[in-house]
């Protein structure tokens, strides 16, 4: 798509969706809506007194809060977790997280990627990366940052789009690290929710150890094995 469109049409729609998120950003903080989704008791009663929209509300949060990063995801998600349980609410997450990370890659790449190509500085570097062994990279690269929730998911998606990796690479890694992440957080969302900052901070840490316990065995393992074949 990006290569049927000038690069005058690219300005004016990224000039375009930059003030039109602005604008929604402005009306959001304005009308008092943005310091309910900041505020996690607010935020659960408001989503509660919405009956069968509820579900659809989280997603569109979710959605809003990566394609537009100054709105957090994560009161979001400790409040499908509070309202919704630990398997619907992680769905919910699940789908609005993905759904708002795809469209986050799918702008870096439509308004962004062509000029990181023009700069003669980069350009060997995404030849590189657009390599099969370099994608595999990439794709543990982005997995390995869902795992832990102190890393800037927004800005991970808007970086990838920046990169050759291609579209199901990143569709793929990036649901693969949200489940479990979406689901531990989800899952204490009702604990969570009720806890002050400081308690809230010490459990996204276990979160963030708990989810990256798979990755530092297989490193640990890697290591041993490459000792082991050292020392025959």
């Amino acid at each position: 798509m990006a290569s049927k469109l000038g690069v005058k049409h690219r300005l004016v729609l990224g000039a375009t969706l930059l003030i039109g998120l602005a604008a929604l950003y402005w009306v959001l903080r304005e009308t008092g809506a943005l310091s309910t989704l900041t505020n996690r008791q607010a935020l659960r009663e408001w989503v509660d007194q919405l009956g069968f929209w509820g579900p659809l509300a989280i997603i569109a949060m979710m959605i809003a809060a990566i394609v537009m990063s100054p709105i957090p995801s994560g009161p979001i998600a400790l409040v499908a977790g509070a309202s919704y349980g630990p398997v619907w609410g992680t769905v919910y997450v699940v789908i609005g997280a993905e759904a708002g990370a795809l469209i986050a890659f799918g702008l870096a790449r439509l308004f962004g990627y062509e000029a990181m190509q023009r700069w003669a500085r980069v350009r060997p570097i995404l030849d590189w990366l657009g390599k099969d062994r370099s994608q595999t990279g990439l794709m543990i690269v982005i997995f390995a940052s869902r795992l832990v929730p102190f890393i800037s998911f927004d800005a991970v998606s808007y970086a990838a789009g920046l990169t050759p990796l291609a579209f199901w690479r990143f569709l793929i890694a990036t649901l693969a690290g949200v489940i479990p992440t979406a689901y531990l957080i989800v899952m204490f969302g009702e604990v969570l929710i009720t806890a002050d900052s400081r308690g809230l901070t010490v459990a996204l840490i276990l979160i963030s150890g708990i989810t990256l316990l798979p990755i530092l065995a297989r490193l640990v393992l890697a290591w041993h094995r490459k000792r082991k074949n050292s020392s025959n």
